[in-house]
């Protein structure tokens, strides 16, 4: 465990030299592509760096933050567009948070005082967090019952955990975001169990981040690029579908990162799959005009049924061979172990008491 912290913060130390040299390119190359070209090394290294990490939690975590949302945050960045552009040009303290961090700030037109809005964010965050912190401990102790449950329940609770884990840790890192950068930051999740369609749930409800970063980058190019090969109809579905494919690909680079195990296209084809469902469903609509639409006691149900049984056929099989739940255990004890006693131990050589 020592030798994978002393790597974590060699591999940050290396991420914070990286968004200073972009930093400084931005100020000294023009919007363009020979900024994109002064970038390229960066993103290459971007690229590389979680290689180097072997947990999970850190592993993943760093491939999340710089290997997809950096890197296209800076590729954004070298056209003069993005949550990284500005002018006047942001500070550099609030740049390195915002391009290594999924988090990105709320634009408002309304003129509010500082103090009354925050304390309305942080008493709806603290409300909210709290309830699903509770929750998550429950799921954990359901996990003493480990072999009493069935397989496929055990994946429903799977769902959960891994929705309530990103939105407590994602949650944790904007709080620390906006303390640094002193700015109103949107969620990161918006109660996607309420989704009454898949196009709702992925477009308005899911790891809003991704959303909001997949669309400039890949799903605008692509739309502008089509709509001179395709009517303007089809290249909305074009773009889609391609947004899709780049959030499965990066995907499946993560669980590379985490699992160090062979790619299978498992992952890839969960959102292929979703990016055809959606295209349909976006069709569809276009179509009726809008017209036709389920009430919502009947689309939720619905929605997460159909996220639910693609995650068990597609999603789940691979993200289950690299054993998520015995590694994070095992790697949460060594982290409590540091806490609580100053020790730094191997995960390997944690005990796991759900695994007793």
């Amino acid at each position: 465990m020592e030798g994978e912290v002393d790597k974590f913060i060699v591999v940050w130390i290396v991420v914070l030299a990286c968004l200073l040299y972009s930093y400084t390119i931005g100020t000294l190359i023009p919007q363009g592509t020979t900024r994109l070209v002064a970038l390229s090394i960066v993103t290459c290294l971007f690229l590389w760096l979680p290689l180097n990490l072997t947990t999970m939690h850190l592993g993943g975590l760093t491939s999340f933050f710089i290997a997809w949302l950096a890197n296209f945050k800076l590729l954004l960045f070298a056209y003069g567009k993005g949550p990284l552009s500005s002018n006047p040009p942001i500070p550099l303290m609030h740049f390195v948070p915002m391009a290594c961090l999924p988090i990105k700030a709320v634009h408002t037109t309304s003129i509010s005082s500082p103090e009354s809005s925050t304390q309305v964010i942080k008493k709806k965050v603290k409300k909210i967090s709290i309830f699903k912190i509770l929750l998550f401990g429950m799921l954990l102790k359901v996990y003493d019952y480990n072999e009493y449950i069935h397989p496929k329940l055990k994946m429903s609770l799977y769902c959960f955990h891994i929705y309530f884990m990103l939105d407590i840790v994602l949650a944790m890192v904007a709080y620390v975001a906006r303390t640094l950068v002193q700015m109103e930051l949107e969620p990161q999740f918006d109660e996607p169990y309420l989704a009454t369609s898949l196009q709702d749930f992925w477009g308005r409800r899911w790891n809003l981040m991704v959303t909001s970063i997949l669309h400039p980058t890949i799903y605008d190019p692509v739309r502008s690029i089509s709509i001179h090969l395709v009517s303007r109809e089809w290249a909305s579905l074009v773009a889609i579908f391609t947004s899709f494919l780049v959030s499965g690909l990066m995907h499946e680079f993560i669980f590379y990162n985490i699992g160090r195990l062979k790619p299978t296209g498992e992952v890839t084809c969960f959102f292929l799959l979703h990016g055809v469902l959606v295209s349909v469903e976006v069709a569809i609509k276009k179509a009726t005009k809008g017209k036709l639409h389920l009430p919502p006691i009947v689309s939720r149900p619905l929605t997460l049924g159909c996220v639910l049984t693609t995650c068990f056929w597609l999603f789940f099989p691979p993200f289950l061979r690299f054993k998520p739940d015995v590694r994070g255990c095992q790697e949460s004890v060594a982290f409590l172990e540091f806490v609580t006693n100053g020790r730094l131990i191997s995960p390997a050589n944690a005990s796991c008491p759900y695994l007793l």
